[in-house]
């Protein structure tokens, strides 16, 4: 259920939350702005005026306004030199690219562009200069519908501020995507990747292959059937939407890998041509198209040639990521292209792949994307746009092949990774630490310059995680949007910073600034009827003496009360009202909750029991207590998720820290998903000065598949037992 907040409502349940904007807060960050005498006020008799060229920008103004105040407001073409005019035109000499000025003043706004990106950036950035409420769908009574004179100049310091959106893995429908687009031009961000091909769903209609559809874009039967496509039509009906918005959609195309789909569908297109099945969970199939049989490249260019016809992008994204060449070496095809053209290892096949659809791309006056295994595997003929995302220092390998880079690494900007490791927090892939606002914020982004190499930066949403399990599944009959919002959860607000690490040059890039200026967008967030993480509120101080620790907080959303606990439990939305420093015994027993609605608030602040002294054994990784000890053997699985992170080899160690009896471990087992990778036997007993050390062996890892360590417990005497587990890598 979309939300609209109320004053009202706040006032009422939440003690008076009311947005109200003393400050310009705008995001992202602005080049130069410039605050002037008195504002400007919208009315009903409010004229828009465009130049030739801009009636789809006047006609997105006027449907916005109009929507929250409930006017019709005028749209004219031509210059309008009255008064209560919003003017928008047009000036693309000696300018950058998407760059604006706009001026507000008592008698009236000019917004002016470099071109139509410009324009639309302009008006983003007026709108943000309104009352939250302007971006209601529904009309809004009792507002003073004002923006403060104001003298704006800004352009962007990249020209790629993009995000990816995993409609593969799990479906979301042409509406949601519509949305997505909305929410990113909000913030001035201008490509949007359309990850459509996995090994979960194929979700392009390709007429000449209606089984990639009629087969791939679908797993399970009956009841638990679950998939989708898109049509041709509804990709125009897109594609229209977003060049309104500014929004550049670059399709993606996934091989040789990531496209069991379309084996699934033709067979012939594998190595092996046997029947395979789109899978109901997340795996990465060792099935890739058969580079030695021209067919595939036939498929190939039929597939690509109906992706350019839909999509204006200059760009293709072509995958290439994550490729397990085991069929490849088995295959006699595979193996005498190899032959004939001096390949010394199966890998370089992919680079002979992507020479040939290289070629393709040129005779369309395309650009090839792909993620940066494609400038890994094998010598390419002709520039491409390569994708980083296993670390931002990879750009190197661009730069010294003379290829272009998109920041987009794993470690800032993979948005299905929760933000925190609070108890409570959402299930998200877990294969990497949490990303912080700030840690996303971090993300190193050197100034654009024609000369650079860097494009800029780009989030990414993978649906793998959080949608393919138990837990997440639609019921179609109740006709939920769990997914919709979980991927908005997952977004917001982190989409914000990025956002502004693309837009606003380094030298003006500061978290604590950006921080302050968020707390104000959350209400904006709420208008647009977005879901989001409600952030904790602050600590502005922690003052710990003998007698205890006091909190001082602050608000992290404008205007959102806190509530609090001193007793270690959860706080709900009835708990106290914070109003001024809490002084507690201990700081573990101190929770505290940012309150937006009765059904939307934070998790709480919460401490973790510090084991920082056993930091040589690794990374925390579980701890166990009386209350999940037996006094019988008993199975206790392990998420090692995350804590195992690449091939090679491991310690995992169990340490008590207090109670008087020990803990059996009948061994371990380590497990990948479903596989055993290694099952030690040895039975151990931790005690206290005691702690036990199983040592194992990773070979095949794989990014997003989840790892657990299988043992069996039981208390020794009593379950009067604490202790923590702890996993390291020692060698690769």
């Amino acid at each position: 259920m979309k939300r609209i907040l109320t004053t009202l409502f706040l006032s009422c349940c939440l003690g008076g939350y009311a947005v109200q904007e003393a400050d310009i807060h705008i995001i992202p960050k602005p080049i130069q702005l410039t605050q002037e005498t008195g504002a400007f006020r919208l009315t009903p008799q409010t004229v828009i005026s465009y130049t030739k060229g801009l009636q789809p920008q006047a006609s997105y103004l006027q449907e916005i306004l109009s929507a929250s105040t409930g006017w019709d407001l005028t749209l004219q073409e031509g210059t309008e030199n009255n008064d209560n005019v919003i003017q928008l035109s047009l000036n693309p000499e000696g300018n950058t690219p998407e760059s604006y000025e706009l001026s507000v003043r008592n008698a009236g706004v000019h917004i002016e562009g470099a071109d139509a990106g410009g324009v639309f950036y302009g008006i983003q950035t007026l709108l943000q200069l309104f009352p939250a409420e302007v971006y209601s769908s529904v009309r809004q009574k009792d507002i003073e519908w004002e923006a403060p004179a104001v003298e704006v100049k800004d352009a962007p310091s990249h020209p790629w501020r993009g995000m990816m959106l995993d409609v593969a893995r799990y479906f979301f429908d042409k509406d949601f995507v519509k949305k997505y687009i909305d929410m990113m031009a909000m913030y001035k961000m201008n490509k949007l990747q359309f990850h459509l091909i996995d090994d979960s769903g194929w979700r392009l209609e390709i007429k000449k292959y209606p089984k990639l559809t009629e087969i791939g874009a679908w797993a399970g039967k009956d009841q638990n059937r679950l998939g989708g496509y898109y049509t041709q039509e509804d990709i125009r009906e897109i594609i229209e939407y977003a060049q309104v918005r500014n929004v550049e959609i670059i399709p993606e195309i996934e091989f040789p890998a990531h496209m069991l789909s379309a084996v699934s569908a033709y067979p012939w297109l594998s190595c092996h041509g046997e029947p395979r099945e789109v899978p109901m969970q997340h795996f990465i199939s060792r099935d890739l198209i058969c580079v030695g049989k021209e067919s595939s490249y036939q498929f190939l260019q039929d597939v690509l040639d109906e992706t350019v016809s839909l999509f204006p992008s200059r760009y293709i994204n072509i995958g290439g990521d994550e490729a397990v060449y085991d069929n490849w070496e088995k295959c006699p095809l595979c193996q005498k292209v190899m032959k004939e053209n001096g390949l010394k290892k199966a890998s370089e096949l992919q680079g002979y792949l992507t020479n040939r659809v290289l070629q393709m791309m040129k005779e369309k006056n395309r650009t090839i994307i792909g993620w940066e295994e494609i400038i890994q595997r094998g010598k390419l003929d002709g520039q491409v746009v390569a994708l980083i995302w296993h670390n931002e220092k990879d750009t190197i390998q661009a730069v010294e092949k003379n290829h272009l880079a998109i920041l987009t690494p794993a470690t800032h900007a993979y948005l299905d990774f929760p933000e925190s490791k609070t108890p409570g927090e959402v299930k998200a892939a877990t294969w990497m630490p949490p990303i912080s606002i700030e840690k996303a914020y971090s993300l190193a982004a050197k100034d654009y310059s024609p000369s650079s190499h860097v494009l800029g930066v780009q989030g990414c949403l993978w649906s793998d995680q959080f949608i393919h399990g138990t837990i997440l599944q639609e019921i179609v009959p109740l006709n939920e949007n769990r997914s919709e919002n979980y991927a908005e959860y997952l977004t917001f607000p982190r989409l914000l910073a990025l956002a502004e690490v693309g837009w606003t040059k380094e030298a003006n890039r500061s978290y604590k600034d950006f921080a302050q200026r968020l707390t104000s967008h959350y209400a904006r967030l709420d208008e647009k009827g977005c879901n989001y993480r409600v952030p904790e509120p602050t600590i502005a101080k922690m003052d710990e003496t003998a007698e205890g620790v006091t909190f001082t907080l602050t608000e992290s959303v404008e205007g959102a009360p806190i509530r609090y606990t001193t007793d270690g439990s959860y706080p709900t939305i009835h708990s106290p009202l914070y109003t001024a420093p809490v002084k507690v015994d201990t700081k573990n027993n101190f929770r505290a909750i940012t309150v937006v609605s009765n059904r939307h608030y934070s998790l709480p602040i919460y401490f973790a029991y510090d084991y920082a002294e056993y930091k040589q054994f690794g990374e925390f990784t579980a701890e166990w207590k009386p209350s999940i000890v037996p006094d019988k053997v008993t199975p206790w699985k392990i998420d090692a998720t995350g804590k195992i992170s690449g091939n090679g080899t491991y310690e995992v160690t169990f340490i008590q820290t207090n109670g008087a009896n020990a803990l059996k471990l009948n061994g371990i087992r380590v497990m990948k998903r479903d596989e055993v990778l290694e099952d030690i036997k040895e039975v151990q007993t931790v005690r206290k000065q005691h702690q036990v050390t199983y040592r194992f062996h990773v070979g095949s890892f794989e990014a997003g598949t989840p790892f657990t360590i299988e043992t069996q417990i039981q208390g020794e005497g009593g379950n009067n037992t604490n202790g923590a587990v702890f996993i390291k890598k020692i060698s690769e």
